[in-house]
């Protein structure tokens, strides 16, 4: 079973999830002639492992006479796959079995342990559900901890139940969202995202090929859309900066607007998917390569948007893998390098100009305390605080300085919303 290969890539071999299924897919790759219904299984089945491993763990345990050795990773990982199947995504008990059993090998010595731990599973599922915390199980502890801390242990659990639930998908348009919401039977946000539910490869649904909309989660399209109600008049007679600009959705936004973006990213991969996302929209912008941190442009701007790296703690809804990628480390790490893209982009701000801080984190190490950071060395610097109408639908994002924080329990009747801390800065004369 290809999601095997998958799951054991990204917990052995470290990768990101992305990354994998799209080298797998891709021509001439390991798993290329999968068709599109065994594609989506198999990215189904391997998301729903990473999503709910702590409670797939816990459960298969619970069955276990004594703990499997480490060495048995394949055999392992294999339980993990049929349990997520009989727990979470109601295949028939005789189904997932047979196919696990299949995947440890008919000749394998494991066989009747794999059998005999599934069979039971079936049976006292209910139960073993019962009895999880899925808060505490699927969230590692160094993270759970931070979140704790930050948002207290009640939106905690908030934040991991949706976390546990399979995201919509949503999108961003170009014009007559009423008319676009009917074709792609989506509901149109409070934040003027549409949001679909249902099914089908992205490239099949209308208006894709014709550039007419992108996919973007709704609280990714909050900060672009509070630079372009900060601006004074026209945003088409302003040139903005988007730093950290792959892969392209709050380009797209702003070149929508009718600005004019100087698209900046230092990674050569990224700008390639940026510039294939704007010829399909049929956008606009000047592609820069550089690191943003050694750059000199050749006026200052009115506007800059720094996208900064990040752990991407806010994300995992969509990207299951962080949660068994990140480290306490990479928060350190990352935080470094955002307040040096923020000095960096201080520095090529105009007198009066807006620079927009944003980050798909939720720690407050990449997010509040690096604005009070840029802030306490900066005395040109001043918060700008963003107000109701800049994220209309979302107002109890907004912190008391004035800064935004979108949390994944936020819209949660709608299907939750992307982790976002969004900044607005401005340069005193």
């Amino acid at each position: 079973m290809a999601a095997s290969e998958f799951l054991a890539a990204v917990l052995d071999g470290h990768e990101r999830l992305d990354d994998v299924l799209e080298n797998a897919f891709a021509e001439g790759g390991r798993h290329a002639q999968l068709d599109r219904r065994d594609r989506a299984f198999a990215r189904l089945l391997v998301s729903t492992v990473l999503r709910r491993l702590g409670q797939i763990d816990r459960a298969v345990d619970a069955l276990l006479d004594r703990p499997l050795p480490e060495r048995l990773t394949r055999v392992r990982n294999a339980l993990r796959l049929g349990a997520a199947q009989l727990l979470f995504l109601e295949t028939p008990p005789h189904a997932a079995v047979d196919r696990t059993v299949g995947l440890v090998g008919r000749n394998s010595p494991f066989k009747g342990l794999v059998n005999a731990v599934l069979r039971r599973l079936s049976r006292e599922r209910d139960q073993l559900h019962r009895e999880q915390d899925l808060g505490h199980l699927n969230t590692p502890p160094w993270l759970w901890a931070s979140w704790c801390t930050a948002f207290g242990e009640s939106q905690s659990q908030a934040i991991a139940n949706i976390h546990a639930m399979e995201p919509p998908l949503d999108l961003s348009v170009k014009s007559d969202a009423d008319e676009w919401a009917r074709r792609l039977n989506a509901e149109i946000l409070p934040t003027g995202s549409l949001r679909r539910t249902g099914g089908g490869p992205i490239e099949d649904l209308p208006g894709y090929s014709d550039g007419n909309w992108w996919v973007q989660d709704a609280a990714a399209a909050v900060p672009a859309r509070i630079l372009l109600s900060s601006l004074q008049g026209n945003p088409a007679e302003v040139r903005i900066l988007d730093a950290c600009a792959a892969p392209g959705g709050k380009t797209a936004q702003l070149a929508a607007a009718g600005a004019a973006v100087d698209a900046l990213d230092v990674s050569a991969a990224r700008l390639r998917t940026l510039r294939t996302n704007l010829q399909r929209l049929n956008l606009k912008a000047r592609v820069v390569e550089s690191d943003l941190r050694a750059w000199t442009p050749d006026h200052p701007y009115e506007a800059i948007l720094v996208d900064a790296p990040c752990t991407a703690t806010g994300t995992v809804r969509r990207h299951p893998d962080i949660l068994h990628s990140r480290q306490p480390a990479d928060v350190t790490r990352l935080a470094r390098l955002q307040g040096q893209l923020l000095q960096a982009a201080a520095g090529m701000l105009a007198p009066g100009g807006v620079l927009i801080y944003c980050i798909c984190s939720l720690q407050p190490e990449e997010g509040t305390e690096q604005i009070e950071r840029v802030l306490s060395s900066r005395r040109d610097l001043k918060r700008w605080p963003i107000e109701g109408a800049d994220v209309a639908g979302l107002e109890q994002s907004i912190l008391p300085a004035g800064d935004v924080l979108t949390l994944p329990c936020h819209l949660a009747e709608a299907g939750g919303i992307d982790g976002f801390f969004v900044a607005r800065l401005t340069r005193t004369a």
